[in-house]
């Protein structure tokens, strides 16, 4: 039979039912009768409440009812005890301090033998306080008393339920844990032995053999001196997810730096000036490089395991003043999730690359420097269009990423396979998509855009500033304007920001003169929440580790991981007309604009608004005053100027008197 809630409320008025008994029937969770039974199963088993009812019924109490059932424990609890019991839930608890406490104060034994937590610690008065299962266990009370009197301290007690003090207790162990297995890879990398064991080491007599997996090679205390300290340098460099590596012979010293997150750091304490025959060797001789070659450039690739992951390094060699620099970017795929959905977060921005990127035919360009995640995107694109009924075939140098179901060639120039000629083999492969790693000069870039005209859609990369530049520099090329602007479907220039850490940011209100910086005003961001980064220098970073308030997430660089920053041109019948013409970088990034383009800047912005970054990351990535100024210029034009015919138009009007069209664009 159905009960309506009035029904319910009055049957329940009938029965001895606790305040979330009757919340429970109220919702139409259950009946009385199966309450009444849950109740009487929960009494002779000893099961809480909530693991019968949902074993009765096979189904989960909703989370309203979970958080009632436990704000009426928590009541009820304080009435048995007669002190306040903390639900971590409703109570920020900082677990880096708790782990202090422990570590310094109240051992983690005797946490668990009287289910028991320190939170925090008071100075005025000096106490700590405890959340405990039991307030009353006179046991731990005595403990508690012998153990901080000696320091001085009091404490204070709190209640907790067992199963919180349990995800406490487990949070902590779960960071001893970590930070264990952290001690051991600064102990497998260390690399001061290596160095004392290249004391009068030959670089002649070194043991050439390659290890194919990292891991079982650091283990290898046979390996010689500079194969260990090589080995560990790349085992380093993986297990912090960087980019790159950076061998960096000096006047006195060898640099090691690191890149991760587009930002270059000392990975290690200078190493001897005598070794950087021996590591610079070694490099080239995994890399498969003539070591006897010191006075021109190299480039090589070295393959390795770790951790059961193939992972790719790229190598180049350059002479410079204090000997020669090696520098490794380190190509792992498994490190990457492919989606563009995963890449561009503003929604208008996605929809137009995958409007441009599933025509059937024409020329897509993605800009951007080194680094900047241009092929990511690309390869997105083609994990979105890789399908049965499609054939994609890529040009690349090197490949960066394995793609079941595609056609990927490797550029092997001494060999005559340049970016050119593989073009052209592919367009006799009957090629649905195709992809160009890099134009690069006048041959790949005009096969490429006759591939576009031709039915194939055209893939590839370009090194430009923003996406207006992409015109000038293919006219730098010598590609003519008529052809590029037949077959340009459009532009995707591109930048990657660090994102700001969720866990330590600082929230602030920047000042009118730091906002107007960036074309911005108070009125405008009235509502926005901004954020800076809690960035530690070395010195603080080990005074906030030694206090337990280091962040877990950052470790005090104040940002975690990236975000990307898009620059969507589409090609309109204006911007043809444009390029056609010959037209300035200028003007066609200003019509670009006004026809709804959101500039690098302007996306930049929109990721701090919504504190994923900050403006300090946004100056050093994206921002520049001609940027700047083309989005002020085509801001006061879109209101003050018809964007059809040029004539003035007065602020109250919507639309042009002379052409008709409409002043704002929908």
């Amino acid at each position: 039979m159905t009960y309506s809630p009035s029904q319910r409320r009055a049957l329940i008025v009938k029965n001895d039912f606790s305040p979330f008994g009757n919340k429970v029937i109220e919702s139409g969770y259950v009946s009385n009768e199966q309450m009444q039974q849950a109740l009487s199963e929960s009494r002779k088993s000893k099961r809480p409440i909530i693991e019968v009812l949902e074993s009765l019924t096979g189904r989960q109490l909703s989370p309203d009812l979970l958080r009632f059932y436990k704000k009426q424990q928590l009541f009820e609890l304080k009435i048995v005890y007669g002190v306040e019991f903390i639900d971590p839930e409703i109570n920020q608890i900082a677990t880096n301090q708790v782990a202090n406490l422990i570590d310094t104060l109240i051992p983690v034994d005797i946490c668990r033998r009287f289910q028991l937590i320190p939170l925090s610690q008071t100075a005025d008065p000096p106490s700590v306080l405890v959340a405990m299962v039991d307030p009353d266990h006179l046991e731990a009370q005595d403990n508690l008393t012998r153990i901080l009197r000696p320091k001085s301290l009091g404490w204070q007690r709190i209640g907790i339920t067992q199963e919180d003090f349990q995800q406490l207790l487990a949070k902590y162990l779960d960071a001893q844990v970590e930070q264990q297995k952290q001690r051991e890879i600064q102990k497998s990398v260390d690399v001061q032995s290596e160095i004392e064991g290249l004391e009068g080491f030959d670089l002649q007599n070194a043991n050439d053999e390659i290890e194919a997996d990292l891991g079982a090679a650091i283990q290898n205390a046979e390996a010689a001196p500079v194969i260990a300290l090589v080995n560990k340098i790349l085992v380093k460099a993986l297990q912090e997810k960087v980019s790159d590596i950076h061998i960096e012979p000096q006047e006195e010293h060898l640099r090691i730096r690191f890149r991760k997150d587009g930002v270059l750091r000392q990975a290690f304490e200078p190493l001897p000036k005598k070794i950087v025959a021996a590591v610079v060797a070694r490099f080239k001789i995994i890399s498969d490089l003539d070591i006897a070659e010191r006075r021109m450039p190299q480039d090589g690739r070295i393959r390795r395991v770790f951790e059961g992951r193939k992972v790719d390094f790229r190598v180049s060699t350059l002479p410079s003043r204090y000997g020669e620099k090696v520098v490794l970017r380190i190509l792992d795929n498994s490190a990457t999730q492919l989606g563009l959905d995963k890449l561009i977060s503003d929604e208008e921005s996605l929809q137009i690359v995958r409007e441009m990127a599933s025509r059937p035919f024409g020329l897509l360009l993605v800009t951007g420097p080194t680094g900047s995640g241009k092929s990511t995107t690309l390869y997105s694109i083609l994990a979105e269009r890789n399908e049965p009924g499609v054939n994609i075939s890529t040009a690349e140098d090197p490949i960066e990423y394995s793609l079941p179901g595609i056609t990927q060639v490797q550029v092997i120039r001494d060999k005559g396979m340049d970016f050119a000629s593989i073009l052209r083999s592919f367009l006799r492969q009957d090629p649905d998509v195709i992809l160009v790693g890099e134009t690069r000069d006048r041959e790949t870039a005009k096969t490429a855009i006759e591939a576009a005209l031709t039915g194939h859609l055209v893939l590839t990369t370009l090194h430009t500033n923003d996406a207006a530049g992409a015109i000038a520099r293919l006219d730098e090329m010598g590609v003519e304007p008529f052809m590029v602007s037949g077959a340009l479907l459009g532009v995707v220039a591109q930048r990657l920001v660090r994102r700001v850490c969720s866990t330590c940011r600082i929230p602030y209100t920047p000042s009118s003169t730091e906002l107007a910086r960036f074309g911005l005003t108070s009125s405008q961001d009235s509502g926005v929440t901004f954020y800076k980064a809690k960035t530690l220098q070395p010195e603080e970073v080990a005074i906030a580790k030694s206090q337990g308030e280091l962040c877990p997430d950052c470790n005090g660089v104040g940002y975690k991981g990236r975000c990307g920053v898009y620059e969507v041109m589409r090609i309109n019948q204006r911007l043809q007309t444009l390029i056609t013409e010959g037209a300035p970088t200028e003007r066609i990034k200003e019509v670009a604009v006004e026809d709804g383009m959101k500039t690098l800047l302007s996306y930049s912005l929109d990721l701090v608004r919504r504190g994923l970054t900050t403006l300090e990351e946004v100056e050093r990535v994206t921002f520049t005053d001609s940027g700047l100024e083309a989005e002020l210029k085509a801001k006061r034009k879109s209101s003050l100027e018809c964007r059809t015919c040029s004539a003035e138009l007065q602020p109250e009007w919507l639309e042009c008197p002379y052409c008709m069209t409409p002043r704002f664009q929908d």
